[in-house]
């Protein structure tokens, strides 16, 4: 039986693990950079594929819950009902989701404001209990949470439209930064021989 000691652990060294996976870091990189690119190149259609998406798991977790409600025998009739009822509501909006995908973004949008605004209550309390340190950031997070939570609630599509404009710049900034902080082939080659 080997014991991994600090030298068997470093013998593996970060060259190594550089070296073995080049290929996929640079094709991650790549394909973040490429997803960025199209989300500010065609907002319209990066919002369009998220209500899809988001209409696609609405409706698998509806049938999901069904399925579960008759053959989960072992569950009490009442929450076999609930599932139920959960599955085919889920599955109705899942259906209502895909025909109209851009109501689903204001839909989404209203929901990412309510959970902002639950935060930042939360967040706030937290601050006046003294659970923080220090209190004012409590304070501070849960006033921004909820003035995000309410400019979405307000604006819900435009909340999306940017949501989807800021992730995708972002994405592209770690795309790059990968590439360019990842170290040449020659230097990893060096490093592995010394």
């Amino acid at each position: 039986m080997t014991i991994f000691t600090e030298q068997s652990i470093t013998a593996v060294d970060l060259a190594t693990l550089r070296r073995v996976f080049r290929g996929q870091i640079i094709a991650i990189a790549v394909i973040g950079l490429v997803l960025g690119l199209i989300g500010l190149i065609f907002p319209g259609a990066t919002l369009l594929t998220v209500a899809i998406v988001f209409g696609s798991f609405l409706i698998a977790s509806g049938v999901f819950r069904l399925i579960a409600a008759f053959i989960a025998h072992t569950m009490v009739p009442a929450v076999r009902w609930l599932s139920a009822i959960m599955g085919v509501l889920l599955l109705v909006v899942g259906v209502l989701a895909l025909a109209n995908p851009f109501g689903t973004i204001e839909a989404l949008g209203l929901i990412i404001g309510i959970g902002w605004i639950i935060d930042g209550v939360v967040d706030f309390v937290l601050g006046l209990r003294g659970a923080v340190q220090p209190r004012w950031f409590g304070f501070v997070s849960g006033i921004v949470s909820i003035a995000a939570g309410v400019a979405m609630f307000v604006l819900p599509f435009a909340g999306v439209n940017i949501l989807v404009q800021i992730g995708s710049i972002l994405l592209i900034v770690v795309a790059l930064t990968t590439l360019l902080t990842l170290p040449n082939k020659k230097a990893d080659e060096r490093a592995a021989a010394v």
